[in-house]
């Protein structure tokens, strides 16, 4: 029990962390969110669990292809705030592209064999 809650804690303060940062400086801010720290601490927190690097290595490899639709977020939504939607549904829109884009991604990767 004790083992969750320092990884809660940690994740935790590595998010709220980035957020504080991001509010000084936005280039420090997205430097921070731009390192995969999410992808490190999973695969971190996958080894701790199973002592194993295969777990952590089959994640990596399946984030790769995740990427590029990921990018669909930060395309779509400064696109619709520049053209003056609100940030709620701004932010709604380009929430609902990306799972659309992800989806996608993942079916035309499995069309060409690779297991995700």
């Amino acid at each position: 029990m004790y083992y969750y809650i320092v990884k809660l804690i940690i994740t935790t303060v590595l998010i709220v962390l980035i957020s504080e940062i991001s509010k000084r400086s936005s280039l420090a801010g997205a430097l921070l969110a731009a390192i995969p720290l999410v992808s490190i601490l999973a695969m971190t927190w996958m080894y701790v669990d199973t002592q194993s690097s295969d777990t952590a290595v089959a994640f990596s490899n399946r984030i790769i292809w995740l990427i590029a639709p990921s990018m669909t977020l930060f395309l779509v939504f400064p696109f619709l705030i520049k053209k003056g939607m609100s940030f709620y549904p701004s932010m709604g829109i380009a929430i609902l592209l990306t799972i659309i884009a992800y989806y996608l991604m993942i079916l035309i990767v499995e069309r060409f064999g690779i297991k995700m």
